[in-house]
């Protein structure tokens, strides 16, 4: 259950105080099936897997829920070929073209038909909400999908005003003195990864290079033509591997033998058990790692209500 992408939010000490209730308020917000004429249904499943009924899971100040969703799949090809058909069969029955508004109401009325037989495909995103610290975190590089996830706590809670990352200090503007100096804070070294961009030219030339040292006279090259760092590959204490981007949000997330031969030595006579053991660990690692993004580029907690 180790997260593999983070998408970062924080709220404040009075926020985490009305997470008590969690439990109960995501109770009532549980996912259920798609309907007949539905294309979607969002709400929360159990972290502890399907024949668990608690919606969260809780290690010290550490809440640990599950956001679901179903989606109908009802690929567009199929609608558009549907309709095409209609089309032609109203042109050669009747003699004329169908117009705009009629066309819609096709295209509505094949919806219809197709909808309520349409397979439903499930999708989870797993959230850790650190109370003390005032941390949500989803496990997705989707800015969208993280987004919707805080929506589904907002309408569960009444209210949860978590907030985007606002750094004080420029991400991309610190990442590209980092590889262009070479000089990065202690625990923290360079992987094989970086995405370099021109700020001045939006739509001008990327420089997307894997598994390349990233030292080389090549990339420099780039750094002195002006070009900026976008997403940068980074390892820190030999522990966690990651892509940093300029959005704050930690892609390709990797935890290192070093801490998973840890959960080998832990004694653990249940499912429940491994997976605190598992929660636990990853969430020791990931603080560490979130205290100094903070510290690095200034990542204040808000003080509101």
């Amino acid at each position: 259950m180790f997260f593999r992408n983070l998408t970062l939010f924080r709220f404040s000490p009075a926020v985490a105080e009305n997470l008590g209730e969690l439990e109960a308020a995501l109770d009532e917000h549980r996912l259920r099936p798609c309907g007949a004429m539905e294309m979607s249904t969002h709400g929360f499943v159990s972290p502890l897997g399907p024949d668990a009924e608690a919606l969260t899971h809780g290690v010290g100040d550490s809440l640990l829920v599950t956001v679901g969703s179903e989606d109908k799949l009802l690929p567009a090809s199929v609608v558009n070929e549907e309709l095409s058909r209609k089309v032609r069969k109203v042109a050669e029955d009747e003699g004329r073209r169908v117009g705009g508004r009629e066309r819609k109401r096709l295209k509505q009325e094949i919806l219809d038909q197709l909808m309520p037989r349409a397979f439903s495909r499930p999708s989870r995103m797993q959230v850790w909400l650190q109370r003390k610290l005032g941390w949500v975190v989803f496990d997705s590089s989707s800015r969208k999908a993280a987004e919707q996830g805080l929506t589904n706590l907002r309408e569960a809670l009444g209210s949860f005003p978590a907030l985007p990352l606002a750094p004080e200090k420029s991400p991309r503007q610190i990442m590209t003195d980092w590889l262009t100096s070479g000089d990065l804070p202690a625990g923290l070294t360079l992987s094989d990864e970086c995405e370099l961009r021109d700020p001045a030219n939006a739509g001008g030339a990327v420089v997307r290079c894997r598994h390349q040292e990233l030292e080389s006279d090549e990339i420099r090259e780039h750094l002195r033509g002006g070009k900026q760092v976008f997403q940068l590959g980074l390892e820190f204490d030999e522990r966690i591997g990651f892509v940093l981007g300029e959005d704050m949000v930690i892609r390709k997330l990797k935890f290192f033998d070093v801490i998973t031969d840890e959960l080998d030595h832990a004694q653990a006579d249940s499912v429940a058990e491994e997976m605190d053991a598992r929660f636990a660990l990853m969430t020791l690692e990931l603080e560490r790692l979130l205290a100094k993004l903070d510290e690095w580029f200034g990542l204040p907690r808000p003080d509101g209500a």
